[in-house]
């Protein structure tokens, strides 16, 4: 057996020492610290528990990724969408035709223009007449204006041969998808003859 130095304290002492010293407290943080330690470790061992265990997880773990990196970007998206809208909307409004103009029109079989079938001659008539004819759906003159040969209309006898005329003509109507419809066609007529113009 060994011997124990005098010098040393004995246990009661230590003891009493101890206890005389002022008690410390835990710091506030390491409370919340193990607590986040010991939910970190129970998600460990839930996500080892199932397949549907991880996919639950997964799953939140993916909604919570995409909720905070679409909430900083939806406003600035969504105003960038916005913008471009708007300033589409501005340039395609002056440049969009409000109405085809006939000149410019392909022509296809999916839609013809009113054709002459026959006519009379013009009466007397000295010089040439350029008319558009407004034909209807059956083939018939509905309406016409004159374009040249002015002087045609202030001549009564001129102008009732020329309405004459219209009346007798025969056309094919306009056809929109094989169906009949109006259409116009520009007829220069001559005392001798009938020049079809589209």
């Amino acid at each position: 057996m060994k011997k124990v130095h005098s010098n040393l304290p004995s246990d009661h002492v230590v003891n009493t020492a101890l206890r005389r010293l002022p008690r410390r407290t835990p710091p506030a943080s390491l409370s919340a610290s193990l607590r986040v330690m010991a939910s970190r470790e129970r998600a460990r061992r839930a996500n080892r528990q199932g397949f549907s265990a991880t996919f639950s997880v997964w799953r939140d773990r993916t909604r919570l990724f995409a909720h905070n990196l679409m909430r900083p970007l939806a406003l600035p998206a969504a105003g960038g969408l916005l913008s471009a809208v708007t300033l589409f909307g501005l340039w395609l409004v002056p440049t969009y035709p409000l109405r085809g103009n006939p000149s410019f029109d392909v022509p296809t079989g999916l839609s013809t223009d009113p054709v002459l079938k026959g006519t009379t001659a013009l009466g007397s008539a000295g010089e040439e007449v350029v008319v558009d004819v407004t034909v209807d759906g059956q083939g018939r003159m509905i309406d016409y204006v004159v374009v040249t040969g002015a002087r045609t209309l202030k001549n009564d006898a001129l102008r009732r041969s020329l309405e004459t005329t219209l009346l007798f003509t025969e056309f094919d109507p306009a056809t929109n998808f094989g169906r009949p419809m109006n259409g116009k066609v520009r007829l220069v007529l001559r005392s001798s003859s009938v020049d079809v113009k589209g």
